[in-house]
């Protein structure tokens, strides 16, 4: 999988600027063009678990409709562990065919990629690099 290399920054630096809550939201695609859609975090415990905010979310899906995007992926960060998923991670993954970013800011800023289907967890090589993409 091909991440372009200003998106990797731009979700690294987004987990880095909330290291005490975990960052969340989508990313778009048709083709290898790739749309960025943050979304708030209003979970309970932001620090331990992700809830992406449901209006927010729907105007995101909207968005790819109206761009004629996919879901490409749904990401979110890990401020206190690796990009590995969690027990919670695997058990709420509804979206089977969409990638899912992990960013880990412990022990080093790290992205990592999966698909996740029940309870597994399949890890995918992700290739950082000049690509174009949308906002």
């Amino acid at each position: 999988m091909r991440l372009p290399t200003d998106l990797y920054e731009e979700l690294i630096g987004r987990a880095r600027a909330e290291p005490e809550r975990e960052v969340c939201g989508l990313l778009g695609a048709r083709g290898e063009v790739l749309s960025h859609y943050p979304i708030a975090n209003t979970a309970a415990e932001p620090a331990r678990r992700f809830s992406m905010d449901p209006g927010e979310q729907i105007h995101a899906m909207r968005r790819m409709r109206e761009r004629e995007e996919r879901l490409f992926a749904i990401y979110h960060s890990h401020p206190h562990s690796p990009p590995r998923p969690s027990p919670t991670d695997l058990a709420e993954a509804a979206y089977p065919e969409a990638l899912y970013l992990i960013v880990g800011l412990t022990p080093v800023p790290a992205l990592r990629g999966y698909f996740l289907k029940g309870n597994e967890a399949q890890e995918v090589v992700l290739e950082i690099g000049a690509a174009g993409r949308n906002g």
